[in-house]
């Protein structure tokens, strides 16, 4: 296994500002503890609709976080990673506007989804009924285009409008993206939404052949400019499994929800199962900008009859234990109680669905640092947060609670926390030893494992009990073992 060091996940503005203040900090207080960072969407406006997945122009950087320059500068001497957001562009980016102006009589229009574009002929209720979508209703938004009212195609919000990956116009703009982002010192590209990108007649319009196509091209173009991808897709774990034979890198997101089964149960099975199966070539998260994803561990459509990693029962006695420990907060900002809702998530942040309890809070990171793959660890996550009600109350938008903007003097604090300070302990050890880059062992008995790297002479163990959150993490250091961090140490 190459060895990749651990990545933050973070948006410039929410943490450190801008970027020269994300560059700061990772060289400052958080040096050592990240080979790599994802910088969330930097494009104008970072704060639209989507938090920047809503891009006006996906080749610049937004003025306001700083410029092309201080990307390259991030990316000195560490992995920079961002979103190339395949399916969709603004509903205000030029070319669109353009549409609404002179609709067919725009050198732009053929970019653009509409229900016709996929169904020339017409769509039957069974054709209309089956499109796959992480939301209620259906994905169209009624628009006017050069006087003529359509039926554009908007998978996400109405804010954000699709495009038509058949044309030679929309690969002339991901060409420009790839291009853009490359060019800026960018060597990691995060395709988001990719799964919606292959809308065929006949099918449900998510992961057909021509999504296959689409990403292979994509991996083509970055490939040629020195850059990795990595796929986002939630779905049912099979399909990760599929997907991570065809890119560089998947996303892990059954490990989440496992990990909070086990440490809110003391059942390591599932986890265990899910350890045998799963690609090496992951990219693990706790939490993320989006919520803690169940879709990832249950059954699916999409491939019926198929069991998932958790049995049904397991998944609703999980959501209610996450609404339990985060005293009821995830429930408010969760499903049908917050716009701009995505059904197959958990809004909230990791460390309020465990209860805000530091030793399993530890754990779980620590779990996530041993496993295999790249870790990325999101900036409230680090950083202990919880869940931002006032922001949720403000926006609306049920993933606000685990997107808070931290000012100089929170994060100052919050470095102080003991269950930050343990996280960025177990990240300077994995970033930085020798055994990472061997081989991975593990063994699970009851609710007790022990999970182990080994190079050479080099080793790096976890030992922990999932029933009542004890850890210790021993490594070696001049020939000798040494105990580098245990759970006594959080009370």
């Amino acid at each position: 296994m190459t060895h990749h060091g651990p990545q933050l996940i973070t948006y410039a503005d929410r943490l450190a500002g801008d970027l020269p203040g994300l560059r700061a900090l990772l060289d400052g207080p958080l040096a050592g503890a990240f080979g790599g960072v994802h910088v969330l969407p930097f494009y104008p406006p970072y704060d639209g609709a989507d938090a920047g997945f809503d891009p006006r122009d996906h080749t610049q950087v937004d003025p306001r976080l700083g410029s092309w320059d201080d990307v390259r500068a991030l990316a000195d001497g560490r992995t920079v990673m961002a979103d190339v957001i395949v399916n969709h562009v603004s509903a205000d980016s030029e070319r669109f506007v353009d549409v609404r102006e002179r609709g067919e009589e725009s050198p732009h229009a053929p970019m653009f989804l509409t229900l016709g574009s996929v169904f020339p002929l017409g769509a039957t209720e069974e054709d209309l009924a089956r499109i796959y979508r992480p939301r209620p209703g259906l994905p169209f938004t009624v628009m006017t285009l050069g006087g003529r009212r359509r039926l554009v195609w908007t998978t996400f919000t109405p804010d954000q409008v699709d495009i038509d990956l058949r044309t030679p116009q929309a690969w002339e703009y991901l060409t420009s993206v790839v291009d853009a982002l490359t060019s800026g010192g960018v060597s990691m590209l995060r395709l988001d939404a990719v799964g919606y990108t292959g809308k065929e007649a006949g099918t449900d319009c998510f992961m057909t052949p021509a999504t296959d196509a689409y990403t292979e091209r994509i991996v083509e173009q970055a490939h040629a400019r020195g850059a990795q991808v990595l796929v986002e897709v939630h779905g049912h774990h099979t399909q990760q499994i599929d997907i991570a034979r065809k890119v560089d890198l998947v996303y892990d997101f059954a490990l989440p929800p496992l990990v909070l089964h086990a440490l809110t149960t003391g059942e390591l099975e599932p986890l265990a199962g899910w350890l045998r199966i799963r690609p090496a070539n992951s990219v693990t998260v706790l939490d993320t900008h989006d919520g803690i994803g169940i879709v990832d561990v249950g059954t699916s459509d999409l491939r019926p009859g198929e069991p998932g990693l958790l049995a049904p029962e397991k998944i609703d006695a999980l959501v209610e234990r996450i609404h339990d420990n985060s005293g009821g907060t995830s429930r408010q900002a969760t499903g049908a109680a917050a716009s701009n809702l995505d059904l197959y998530q958990v809004n909230c942040t990791f460390y309020d669905a465990l209860a805000r309890d530091d030793r399993r809070y530890v754990l779980a990171r620590l779990l996530q640092l041993f496993v295999p793959g790249i870790p990325q660890v999101y900036y409230v996550g680090l950083l202990a947060g919880v869940n931002d009600m006032d922001l949720l109350a403000r926006t609306g938008v049920g993933r606000d609670v685990n997107r808070h903007h931290y000012t100089p003097a929170e994060v100052e604090a919050a470095l102080t926390h003991p269950a930050v300070a343990a996280q960025l302990t177990g990240l300077r050890l994995r970033s930085s030893h020798a055994a990472f880059a061997g081989e991975f062992a593990w063994d699970v008995d009851g609710s007790r494992g022990t999970f182990a790297w080994t190079a050479g002479d080099e080793r790096a163990t976890l030992a922990f009990d999932a029933a009542d959150g004890s850890f210790e993490v021993r490594a070696t250091q001049d020939g000798a073992e040494r105990v580098v961090l245990t759970s006594a140490a959080l009370g």
